[in-house]
């Protein structure tokens, strides 16, 4: 049990969270900026002495980057719980057992781990959505590319920073 919540607030959690993430905020941000720079938007706001990125690029990153641990927070909750369901009904295992060995298991280094890697996850997933929305062309069928790219570029970050960000909170024993 004590490997379940281990394994559940050191991988499970941030990955899973920051690829649902990823997939629908981050390809969010791209098809939102991506619309505006096709229909000019972001040009009229330069015209009128607007900065594009204080205005749009700063809000998404702000907002992803602290709310994804949140989310993290409350996958983690839920993985916990379905656990403790799956223990006290299908396992047969007495509840409190379940909770104290989970929670005895985890060290403060999986918890802040657990929530430094959304942090990075969330910043990454807002750059690259900002990114590859403000470089969109060629109208609605470049909207639809930049916004598949975002959540494929997002994903395949997520995963790398994981692998980076393992290897450097947790080192092997």
């Amino acid at each position: 049990m004590d490997r379940f919540a281990i394994s559940l607030v050191r991988e499970l959690g941030p990955v899973l969270a920051a690829l649902m993430l990823a997939g629908r905020v981050g390809s969010g941000i791209a098809s939102e900026l991506g619309s505006m720079v096709v229909t000019e938007q972001i040009n009229a706001m330069r015209a009128l002495g607007t900065d594009p990125i204080k205005k749009l690029v700063v809000p998404r990153f702000i907002a992803t980057t602290t709310m994804l641990p949140l989310l993290t927070i409350v996958a983690n909750t839920i993985g916990l719980l379905g656990g403790l369901l799956v223990a006290v009904y299908s396992l047969k295992i007495n509840g409190n057992v379940y909770l104290s060995s989970a929670w005895d298991g985890l060290t403060y280094t999986d918890l802040l781990g657990g929530l430094l890697k959304p942090l990075v996850f969330g910043a990454s997933v807002a750059i690259v959505g900002c990114h590859c929305g403000l470089r969109t062309y060629g109208g609605t069928q470049g909207v639809g590319r930049s916004t598949t790219q975002a959540g494929v570029a997002a994903s395949i970050l997520i995963l790398f920073f994981n692998l980076i960000l393992t290897r450097f909170i947790w080192p092997p024993t």
